[in-house]
């Protein structure tokens, strides 16, 4: 099993959640995080005076899948969260051990 983790612009949240469920995914969770990339910040302009704002909001989404669909979650995640623009996020995978669904005791593959 593997965890892809993408951290994305909040404003493709819902882009990015209809086409993994078109894809059939059935499960993720979504965090509200806060952080920067190569853009390192940006500045801000609020009643004449400039300030740094040095992290920016972003969108974590997790989602534990089966081995032969991880590869085809990181398209579907990087062509619906993609703008062009700078600090449009990153994708990442990780090997998962084992999953457990603590309701039904079910573990690996049948727990997702």
């Amino acid at each position: 099993m593997r965890q892809v983790t993408a951290i994305i612009q909040p404003h493709r949240l819902d882009a990015v959640r209809a086409a993994l469920a078109h894809f059939g995914v059935t499960g993720l969770t979504v965090t509200e995080v806060h952080g920067y990339g190569r853009q390192h910040g940006h500045t801000e302009v609020y009643r004449g005076a400039h300030y740094r704002v040095d992290t920016l909001p972003k969108i974590r989404v997790d989602i534990v899948t089966d081995d032969l669909d991880a590869h085809d979650v990181v398209e579907v995640i990087a062509t619906s969260a993609r703008t062009g623009r700078i600090g449009d996020g990153k994708i990442w995978v990780r090997t998962i051990d084992e999953v457990v669904r603590i309701r039904t005791g079910e573990r690996g593959v049948d727990a997702l």
